[in-house]
């Protein structure tokens, strides 16, 4: 059962968060926001998504509003720093911002970029961190296997915690795990996970050592414990560079895993330079209590109203795609 478009419409507030840096190819990063009988809950797939895949957010999110979500196992999730394509010399500002954090996870692979720019952002967050920072790389699928393995050699200095998503498919990424594996850095897999008609793939044909999960894209927490027990992998929760709101539900999906060895990706809320509500990391650490949007800073970022209706308009056609399921 789904509540009625109208009362997901009734609440409903379109926001558009600006970013201190360009990340993901957005510089504002929109999200519909509405509140339901557990509290307030975030639809943001990206704009590119189509409707048969925004639904499986909107099911995330309306689970997240209108059912009660499993008992936490701890009150607080330790974050990461994200670190977008930016030049080397501006990372000891961008780090400076998600405060006490000891992990950080470094995008490559931007395309127009070369290696030697990677290398040499990883080289300045190494220097920023020092030696006992955990440093992970993210390509979000874009290198071959050679590719990926150059890349992994050339990376291997500065003592990689993961590489994630180092290739698109899962034979490569089973291909390049073979490979590297002497080398002692594992693979995680994320686009593989939540962009798949088969999630548990992965796990099945032994490509990655750890699952990258997200809340939204696997239609809410319960499903995402699903997929984890299923697979039996180490998980880091990730967010996909959600609001406040959307990172209390990661923050939820994180407090109920059973174990939890990695710092998660749900720090992002650094990246903006506003938000509806405070979910920045202190000390390296987030709270797990659900967030609320606060009153003056929705109409502060509300959208424009043209953007607003074309969410809202996304909104009615992904309903009516859930209600067909």
């Amino acid at each position: 059962m789904i509540p009625p478009l109208a009362d997901l419409i009734d609440s409903a507030r379109v926001v558009a968060l600006p970013l201190h840096t360009r990340f993901r190819g957005v510089d504002t990063r929109e999200a519909l926001l509405f509140e339901g009988p557990e509290g307030w809950a975030e639809f943001s797939p990206f704009a590119e998504y189509a409707d048969a895949e925004a639904a499986t957010w909107l099911a995330a999110a309306i689970d997240f509003a209108w059912r009660p979500q499993p008992a936490p196992l701890r009150d607080r999730i330790g974050v990461n720093a994200t670190v977008p394509a930016i030049g080397a010399e501006r990372v000891p500002t961008l780090l400076a911002r998600f405060a006490g954090c000891r992990t950080a996870k470094v995008k490559v692979a931007e395309p127009g970029q070369t290696l030697a720019e990677d290398v040499a952002r990883v080289r300045a967050v190494r220097e920023a961190m020092g030696p006992e920072g955990r440093i992970r790389v993210d390509a979000n699928g874009l290198w071959n296997v050679d590719e990926a393995e150059h890349a992994v050699h050339a990376l291997s200095e500065f003592d990689l915690e993961y590489v994630e998503q180092p290739c698109a498919t899962v034979p490569e990424l089973a291909e390049l795990r073979s490979r590297v594996k002497y080398m002692g850095i594992p693979v995680a897999a994320d686009e593989s996970i939540r962009k798949s008609s088969d999630p548990l793939a992965v796990a099945r044909e032994k490509a990655a050592d750890l699952l990258v999960v997200k809340a939204q894209p696997l239609g809410g927490i319960t499903h995402a414990l699903q997929l984890v027990t299923a697979a039996g992998l180490p998980v880091v929760v990730s967010s996909a560079l959600d609001t406040a709101i959307g990172l209390s539900q990661g923050a939820a999906l994180a407090a109920a895993l059973p174990t939890l060895d990695y710092d998660c990706g749900l720090g992002t809320a650094s990246l903006f330079q506003d938000d509806v509500a405070d979910r920045r990391p202190v000390d390296g650490w987030i709270p797990v209590d659900r967030a609320a949007p606060d009153g003056a800073a929705l109409d502060r970022l509300s959208a424009s109203v043209d953007r607003r209706d074309w969410w809202l308009a996304r909104l009615t056609r992904c309903h009516e795609v859930l209600a067909a399921r």
